[in-house]
């Protein structure tokens, strides 16, 4: 009995650091300049969250930025950028798809620029 109490014990023992061990996630903040009003940021964060290996999505209209925090072993930060913009929206250095972003609410799309030159013939 001393023996099969004492295997328990050992055996508990080295099987505890195998199941502590947590995933590696990774977090960061991504530019949108899109991102403009609470109805950007609610389909952002909708469509964020179901992406494959995303654990959890903040976005932030007064800052123009999406903080994402994923698991490194199921996807990437070049993935999600690419899910922005598939979804019409600049992430940082990834610009949008044209298609996209021609679908996209009027109150997500960021004024374009405008040059000096149209600005003189105004």
């Amino acid at each position: 009995m001393k023996t099969f109490f004492l295997s328990l014990i050992i055996l508990t023992a080295f099987s505890t650091p195998a199941l502590a061990q947590q995933k590696a996630i990774q977090k960061a903040v991504i530019k949108t300049p899109g991102l403009l009003a609470d109805v950007c940021k609610t389909s952002i964060e909708n469509f964020l969250v179901h992406e494959y290996g995303v654990s959890s999505v903040k976005a932030d209209y007064r800052k123009h930025t999406v903080t994402v925090v994923w698991y490194t072993d199921r996807t990437n930060i070049i993935n999600i950028k690419y899910a922005l913009a598939n979804m019409g929206y600049n992430a940082d250095d990834v610009t949008a798809e044209p298609e996209a972003y021609k679908k996209l609410r009027h109150e997500c799309k960021p004024a374009p620029l405008v040059s000096d030159s149209t600005k003189a013939n105004l």
